[in-house]
């Protein structure tokens, strides 16, 4: 009965969605999610992650499959269609042991979207045009009914630096800043490439972790279990044309530019 009900409302829920934003969606319930229903006032972040699996078909069968556990509200096509998988109402199994400043556990209080893409275990792909296209218009309709502040929206990578990669590298936040998704600095390109691979003291090295606190990464242990997987993760979001693990001049000086936009 309860899925009977749930169903319904489902489809009643994406009558509204549609309405809202005109584009090519359909259903694909999964079973994985918590059933309590959240209070919207809770849902205040929006993460974002690549499948990283070597199909579109497997992935969307593995978060709809009750025996892995693991699931999204929205999954994105590479043709840019969107499956819905968890009302929002509900608590989706995406991000894990994750935690964002003070908060931990961010499937509570979170919108969680998969975008398909093998990922770097199988072949990294550039994100497809109509993927970033349906990508904006859903994430303009989380932000906007969710009032999602632009600070709060993040990658898997950015939750859990230990053990995350996604959405990677190639994952567009300079251009989704423009649409008011996500933070980005305005650093002019020709300072940043001067400053790329410059050394750093270690007293500038320390500042750098300061910023990545300021701006959100959870620092619990002075030494990181994964310091080197830590930095990438931060070069994969904010400094993408190189991925190597380094604390530099041109990452010290974008670290401390985002930090200030993150208050």
């Amino acid at each position: 009965v309860f899925f009977i009900v749930s169903f319904i409302k489902v489809n009643l829920y994406f009558v509204f969605f549609m309405a809202k934003i005109r584009i090519k969606t359909t259903i694909n319930y999964s079973p994985n999610f918590t059933t309590y229903k959240r209070n919207k006032k809770n849902i205040k972040y929006l993460i974002f992650h690549y499948t990283g699996m070597r199909s579109e078909n497997q992935a969307i069968n593995r978060l709809t499959n009750e025996n892995s556990k693991v699931s999204c509200h929205y999954f994105i096509k590479r043709n840019g269609s969107i499956i819905l998988m968890v009302p929002e109402i509900y608590e989706a199994w995406h991000a894990g042991k994750s935690s964002w400043k003070k908060d931990k556990s961010l499937n509570k209080k979170s919108i969680g979207v998969e975008i398909s893409n093998k990922g770097h275990q199988f072949g990294y792909q550039v994100f497809s045009k109509k993927q970033i296209q349906s990508l904006i218009r859903l994430s303009k309709f989380l932000i906007k009914k969710y009032t999602i502040r632009k600070t709060k929206i993040l990658g898997h990578s950015d939750v859990a630096p230990n053990r995350k990669k996604d959405p990677g590298e190639k994952f567009p936040w300079e251009n989704l800043s423009k649409y008011k998704i996500g933070i980005w600095h305005d650093i002019n390109k020709d300072i940043l490439k001067k400053l790329r691979n410059k050394k750093v003291s270690k007293i500038e090295y320390k500042k750098f972790f300061k910023y990545l606190s300021k701006i959100g990464y959870y620092l619990k242990e002075k030494k990181y279990t994964n310091q080197k997987m830590l930095i990438e993760n931060f070069q994969r979001h904010f400094r993408q044309r190189l991925i190597d693990g380094k604390v530099d001049q041109e990452c010290l000086f974008i670290a401390e530019k985002i930090s200030k936009l993150a208050k």
